[in-house]
């Protein structure tokens, strides 16, 4: 077997031959937007500190997704400790390369303090700690994401050296949103024709993700001015995470080429559907591969119908996902414009709300009998797709050990087929309206969050969102321009 061929089994000794006939590698870690950031190294210099790591400066915990650090001063990264240096653990068995950029060999990394523990804000370790818990158990979580997005093509700009996803930004200078162009106009679900459109760009991102390693399971459009959506390949949780921060990056990477711009924000036109990032998520026996929320039997006494062929660990799950959803909603809703989607009559979930394949709840449940058992999993609707994955998949997995750990019955009755989210059989509480009220429940002195994360994680992603919130408390925006310009 050649060393590349399955890049969990990379060893330190397996790089001088993986990188023979290299000169550079390049590394990135998450941050806590859910962006990448990382930088090109000399083969001689990833060589040196393929195994200690390597010092990266602590500022993308101190600063937000425009390079502005935070109003507040945050544990991980301020004036005070000087935007001191992090280690960065590079993870071998994240190995692949860069099919656009000529095949540049790429790793991930993690973040740790120098004294060695894992940064309590770092999103990978996050969710390694959330896995480290099941595994403890011996048991393992599998993980599915699907992502939709917007796409935008700014008029060709005859000054300028080549077409890219800048031109933009430089429209927008000089244009209202509104004016720019979607890729494609209309509403064409699952369309086999629109992609034709944009033949090469659909294409070439789907084999692009192959290349990656963040294989696409599922590409069609969505409906939508030019909108696709992408179900990413099933698989362990971590990996899963990886893969769907990959796939953002290669959808944009592979766009700037063809001067397309895509949008993962959640809601970026208005009376128009959202951007969701559903994800899905399952245990199971991590030597037989077997579905522990299956129930070998069904239930003849399931206190819901719905709930007959879940297992019993299953049910303890969904109990701490409904239990802890109000409470984590800066994490399933991050930004101002996510609430924008999590509206009424727009196939989005406003409440704490579950049922067998309703499409609407917020947890789909997944499960026989229109369902395998193997196929028995929760899908969480409620993140959009502007989420950072890994503090997603963390959160579904925390919440819902909690749940089995505690015991945890289901406290609220299924949402039937046909009953609405908000309707009256909906039982469950609305969700929270606005950032603003979702940080004030994530930070309250007894949040689930601060169960299930600790304290610093709460309080450092806290302080991220109140960043956001003051921003947007002294924005000025065209709708009130526009409003009150001559009229008050």
């Amino acid at each position: 077997m050649a060393i590349t061929d399955d890049p969990t089994a990379l060893k330190l000794e397996d790089l001088p031959e993986l990188l023979k006939n290299d000169t550079s590698v390049k590394l990135a870690g998450c941050d806590i937007d859910g962006i990448l950031r990382g930088k090109l190294v000399s083969k001689k210099k990833f060589l040196s500190v393929a195994s200690s790591g390597f010092g990266f400066c602590s500022v993308i915990f101190g600063w937000d997704m425009h390079d502005q650090t935070y109003f507040k001063e945050l544990k991980i990264s301020n004036k005070e400790n000087g935007y001191r240096d992090l280690t960065a653990q590079i993870d071998l068995s994240s190995y692949r390369r860069i099919p656009w950029e000529n095949n540049v060999p790429f790793f991930l990394v993690s973040f740790y303090e120098p004294e060695g523990q894992s940064v309590s804000a770092c999103p990978r370790s996050v969710l390694g700690r959330a896995v480290d818990k099941i595994k403890a158990k011996g048991m393992s979580a599998m993980a599915g994401a699907e992502y939709e997005f917007y796409q935008f093509r700014a008029p060709s700009d005859p000054t300028a050296p080549e077409r890219n996803s800048s031109s933009t930004s430089k429209f927008l200078q000089e244009n209202p949103p509104s004016a720019l162009p979607s890729l494609t106009e209309g509403m064409f679900g699952y369309s086999v024709t629109r992609p034709v459109h944009n033949q090469d760009y659909y294409y070439g991102i789907y084999d692009a993700c192959e290349k990656f390693r963040c294989n696409i399971e599922g590409w069609h459009t969505e409906s939508g001015p030019g909108v696709f959506e992408a179900a990413l390949e099933f698989g362990e949780i971590r990996g899963m995470a990886d893969r769907a921060a990959l796939f953002k990056l290669t959808v944009k990477s592979i766009a700037s080429k063809f001067g397309i711009t895509p949008c993962f924000m959640a809601k970026p036109r208005q009376n128009l559907p959202g951007n969701s990032g559903h994800m899905h998520v399952s245990l199971c026996d991590p030597d037989t591969k077997q579905n522990l929320f299956a129930r070998s039997e069904p239930d003849p006494n399931a206190p819901y119908e719905d709930i007959k062929h879940l297992s019993d660990l299953g049910r303890h799950f969904l109990a701490g996902l409904i239990e802890g959803l109000p409470y984590v909603m800066p994490i399933f809703a991050p930004t101002i414009n996510s609430y924008k989607r999590l509206v009424e009559n727009f196939w989005a979930p406003v409440t704490v709300s579950w049922g067998l394949e309703h499409r609407a709840a917020s947890i789909r449940l997944i499960a026989p009998p229109t369902a395998s058992p193997k196929s028995t999993r929760f899908e969480v609707r409620v993140p959009g797709a502007d989420t950072n994955p890994y503090l997603v998949l963390a959160t579904i997995l925390a919440l819902g050990w909690r749940g089995v750990e505690k015991k945890l019955e289901i406290p609220i009755p299924p949402l039937g087929k046909g009953e609405d989210v908000g309707g009256t059989s909906d039982k469950g509480v609305r969700l929270a309206k606005s950032l603003r009220e979702a940080v004030e429940t994530f930070k309250s002195k007894d949040s689930i969050a601060r169960e299930v994360f600790g304290d610093e994680f709460v309080e450092h992603f806290a302080g991220t969102r109140e960043h956001e919130l003051r921003l947007w408390d002294e924005a000025v925006t065209d709708w009130e321009f526009k409003r009150y310009i001559e009229t008050v």
